[in-house]
């Protein structure tokens, strides 16, 4: 796991060729000045459809993001394509968008005279702040950025649930199954892990959602069908029926590359095996449930 101020300089490293974001956002954080908010550049927002976003600054915990509008954004086509942007995101998240002009209005090739963006980026940093506030007092709770906590499984286990809106995401199968009752501190490596979960007739299972070396499983746009099939040379071969003792329900943490190159595990729900629309070439999984009870496994 990268620390956080290896955290902290990669994003920065992901704007270091766009000079105005640089500038807006370095000025944000270092007048913002406040390591309990968590911040991500480049945050990738998927919304309905085969379609995902990039936001250029982003809040998660206040519910909030920031776009730095450069000259292509004056552009007709591009306001309408904005709007579009803006309630696809917000139909998504509920985030509410902030945005700062940096172009010249009379010549979009031209950037804006700098003391006006600084005084509107100001005018957003005080935002920043007063929205913190509101929501701690609404909420009774001091806003954090646990860092170290990000990827624990610890903090599920206190709650007592795991919900597929709250993006869970860990690092390593042992975390993934210690919701479950997996009590050695030794990793565990393969894709099917039954021994905690049998008497519920379940299974958690790892798998790779992306064509790889021996499998071409796939998440459906709406992640409520995982089709699985194996693949030798690119062909697609033979699985066989889906078997009784495979039949269980399946608590699915899709492997995955983040933003930063860490292979993480997120989940995705409970899938049942659909044995009317599986074969013997591949077997469909339907999502029946998006949150658990961990108190079941304990």
């Amino acid at each position: 796991m990268i620390t956080k101020d290896e955290y902290l300089l990669r994003n920065f490293s992901k704007i270091k060729h766009k000079k105005w974001e640089l500038f807006v956002i370095t000025r944000i954080l270092h007048l913002l000045d406040d390591h309990d908010i968590e911040y991500v550049c480049q945050q990738y927002v998927k919304v309905k459809g085969n379609k995902h976003y990039l936001t250029d600054l982003c809040f998660p915990s206040l519910k909030l993001y920031y776009e730095i509008d450069e000259g292509q954004h004056g552009a007709e086509k591009h306001l309408d394509n904005d709007k579009i942007r803006q309630r696809e995101i917000l139909e998504a998240t509920d985030w509410v968008e902030k945005r700062v002009r940096v172009y010249d209005s009379q010549n979009r090739s031209l950037g804006r005279d700098l003391n006006e963006v600084i005084q509107e980026v100001d005018e957003f940093i005080g935002y920043v702040k007063e929205r913190k506030k509101d929501f701690e007092k609404s909420s009774g709770k001091r806003i954090t950025w646990d860092y170290k906590n990000k990827f624990s499984s610890g903090k599920y286990l206190e709650s007592g649930s795991i919900d597929v809106k709250d993006n869970v995401v860990l690092l390593n199968h042992r975390d993934c199954l210690k919701l479950f009752g997996y009590k050695s501190d030794g990793h565990f490596q393969q894709a099917w892990w039954d021994r905690g979960t049998k008497d519920l007739n379940q299974a958690v299972w790892f798998p790779k959602l992306y064509p790889n070396k021996e499998w071409d499983n796939s998440l459906s746009l709406d992640s409520l069908t995982i089709t699985e099939q194996k693949k030798i040379n690119g062909k697609v071969v033979k699985i066989g029926l889906p078997k009784e003792t495979r039949l269980r329900d399946r608590i699915v943490f899709a492997h995955y590359k983040n933003i930063f190159g860490q292979t993480v595990y997120k989940f995705y729900g409970i899938y049942e095996t659909d044995r009317s629309a599986s074969n013997a070439y591949k077997h469909i999984h339907r999502r029946i449930k998006t949150k658990i009870n961990l108190k079941n496994y304990i």
